[in-house]
């Protein structure tokens, strides 16, 4: 009761966290270009980008998930508080892309993490992207709001 209330007097800015999941970095040059550019900019929906996964709200993957960086990305998601919200930004996270029949991809990333906003494309555009942190920036207001976790 006292959270939701606290929730609702003093909102907070979500924390975006990127989480490369095995990419070629081409949607990683374009998280870079919202995070950095002023005419995409991100900040303006209130979002700040932080380096570690502790403090974040959001977390932004990209890649496909290689079998070499799955136990990692697993305990890295695990160490995100709730409520978070997860973005699967371009084709890789969902299907594999062009990776996607290799032996070393284990796609689609929803096997293993829950993904609650998709932004397709290879890469995806800056645009798009900013789209898709908006709707997440929704669900985790929600999920707030349900006063299903504290603020810390």
């Amino acid at each position: 009761m006292l959270n939701k209330f606290i929730n609702k007097i003093a909102p907070r800015s979500p924390w975006l966290y990127r989480l490369n999941a095995g990419s070629c970095n081409g949607c990683d040059v374009e998280l870079a270009t919202v995070a950095l550019i002023p005419r995409y900019d991100v900040e303006r929906l209130g979002c700040k980008y932080c380096g570690s996964p502790r403090h974040a709200d959001i977390v932004l993957i990209s890649g496909p998930l290689t079998s070499r960086v799955r136990d990692k990305v697993l305990r890295v998601y695990d160490e995100i508080p709730h409520p978070k919200v997860t973005l699967a930004c371009g084709a890789c996270p969902v299907s594999g892309g062009v990776y996607r029949d290799s032996y070393t991809v284990n796609s689609p990333i929803d096997q293993y993490i829950p993904i609650d906003v998709v932004v397709p494309g290879c890469p995806p555009r800056p645009h798009a992207i900013i789209e898709g942190v908006a709707l997440a920036l929704e669900i985790w207001r929600k999920r707030l709001e349900e006063g299903t976790c504290s603020r810390s």
